[in-house]
């Protein structure tokens, strides 16, 4: 409402949402009936991002009736979507989380305190010990793979699974990350861990008990050499100087 100040919060679940008329409604009750049992203030952000079909009109009728939930909108890709969800996040954690609930929701809690603590940017993992994937096709797990030993060596070393789309950031950590994030498709993820990493920024990778869900809304062919395309975009984004803080811009360029 114009004119109050918007208090903070602890938990932010930021949900993009592209053509998920279908979807969307069993997501947002889950996690509606997980919230409630919980003794923490919230918020949930579904960011809808160039849809075609009734997404918005199906957020907006939720979110009319739960007052906790904001519907924002951005440009089309994945990453554009996270993006404007984290810069417009009141949590003291800030939490991604896909639409399709792959990964059930009740799992935020290993996300947060007391079940983990002293990290900068807690990574849902389908790979690391004690992680389950169930009913995934194998050409699908392959793929994977494959894009993650890409991402091991131009990008982001030591990490497991950059792509599974459950993660959680402090808030400060995202503010200081988010704003120089240019990737707007798949990728977000690899460049955002990147550009955390350069900056010294703790990582961990989580376990967590994954779903495989149809209608999944990645092309293994088309997709996935627009991904590697963006891997090798954001080592030349990183040669230029675009990741780095304005000061250290100014700095890099008067050597």
């Amino acid at each position: 409402m114009e004119g109050v100040e918007e208090q903070p919060v602890y938990l932010s679940i930021i949900v993009p949402a592209y053509n998920e008329e279908k979807r969307l409604p069993a997501t947002l009750e889950e996690i509606d009936a997980f919230l409630r049992t919980q003794p923490y203030t919230y918020e949930v952000i579904v960011v809808e991002n160039g849809s075609t079909d009734r997404t918005t009109e199906v957020a907006e009728a939720f979110a009319a009736e739960h007052p906790y939930v904001r519907v924002l909108h951005s440009r089309k890709g994945k990453g554009a979507a996270v993006k404007t969800g984290m810069l417009n996040a009141r949590g003291e954690y800030l939490f991604i989380c896909d639409a399709d609930l792959s990964m059930p929701i009740e799992e935020v809690t290993k996300f947060l305190p007391p079940a983990l603590d002293d990290y900068d940017i807690a990574i849902g993992s389908r790979e690391v010990p004690g992680a389950r994937r169930y009913d995934e096709p194998f050409y699908r797990h392959l793929q994977g793979r494959v894009f993650n030993w890409i991402v091991r060596v131009l990008a982001v070393p030591g990490i497991q699974d950059t792509q599974c789309g459950f993660k959680c950031f402090r808030r400060d950590v995202a503010l200081d990350v988010f704003p120089y994030q240019t990737t707007d498709g798949w990728s977000f993820d690899v460049e955002v861990l990147y550009i955390a990493r350069a900056r010294g920024y703790r990582l961990v990778e989580v376990p967590i008990n994954w779903y495989y869900k149809e209608n999944s809304r990645i092309n293994p062919v088309k997709d996935a050499l627009s991904m590697l395309w963006e891997v090798l975009k954001i080592r030349w984004n990183a040669w230029r100087g675009l990741y780095n803080r304005k000061g250290e811009r100014r700095n890099e360029a008067s050597k």
